[in-house]
């Protein structure tokens, strides 16, 4: 009898951790799907806050119409960006275009280089509590990017943007290549540095910080994300799905530029 209990103990055990790497026991992991819809490749990046754990090694590389499937632990918090135009065999030290995290594939939790456009994450698996996400161009931008959970709530979803802020970028915030294409647009914060558009020290509060000419670009190409720091009222999503889809250009702009 005591072997037959060690036996169906062992075969439980078996069972449980299958779901755990599965991602199917609850309140273990959230889904994140990332579609690349791009037409040309890109190298998701990946960085957790502090005290969380790097996930698939914080870096991977996303063809053209590919979808790669990650697993996010409980209440894990952190970042999903998109790198553009990376060569990793030219051993530069800067191997993308733009995101860029020390020229290596593999960031490891290094935080890539802006202006990128991010998805902010603060993942729950427990389908009893909400998740919070929201895509951020406080740094900057340089995809669109649309979040949308596996469920049918319409609160879950964050949506991409009308125009390419590339196409429409002032001069002074433009990020070229070496080609002389806009490969990215700098948040006025990240290309001026000054306290009245990083929202610090005595503009600090929401009363301080207003809205500038450069946020309102922004803010009118892609409403739904943040423009800046103190944006109201906050883009900022909560949803109880444990599943969800970050496509990478939406709607496939972004045609002229080199791989």
């Amino acid at each position: 009898m005591k072997q037959l209990t060690q036996f169906y103990a062992s075969i439980l055990h078996l069972l449980i951790w299958h779901l755990l790497l599965s991602g199917q026991a609850q309140g273990t992991f959230v889904t994140f799907y990332f579609r690349n819809k791009c037409p040309f490749p890109i190298w998701p990046a990946i960085a957790p806050n502090v005290g969380h754990p790097v996930i698939v090694e914080g870096g991977f590389s996303l063809p053209s119409g590919n979808v790669k499937r990650i697993l996010v632990p409980f209440s894990w918090t952190g970042r999903f960006w998109a790198r553009t135009g990376c060569d990793f065999t030219s051993n530069w030290k800067s191997a993308c275009e733009t995101g860029d995290c020390d020229g290596r594939l593999a960031c490891n939790g290094t935080i890539g280089l802006p202006p990128v456009t991010l998805v902010q994450v603060s993942a729950q698996a427990d389908r009893t509590k909400p998740n919070f996400y929201d895509v951020s161009l406080v740094d900057g931008y340089n995809l669109p990017v649309s979040v949308t959970a596996r469920t049918l709530e319409p609160k879950c979803f964050i949506g991409e943007c009308s125009k390419d802020i590339k196409n429409i970028c002032p001069d002074e915030l433009k990020v070229l290549n070496d080609a002389g294409q806009a490969v990215a647009c700098k948040s006025a914060c990240l290309a001026f540095d000054l306290d009245q558009f990083c929202c610090r020290n005595s503009y600090g509060s929401p009363s301080k910080c207003r809205p500038s000419v450069y946020s309102k670009i922004f803010k009118d190409a892609c409403p739904s994300y943040f423009s800046y720091a103190f944006d109201s009222p906050l883009p900022l999503v909560s949803c109880t799905a444990n599943e969800y889809v970050v496509t990478f250009c939406p709607s496939k702009w972004g045609a002229a530029m080199s791989s």
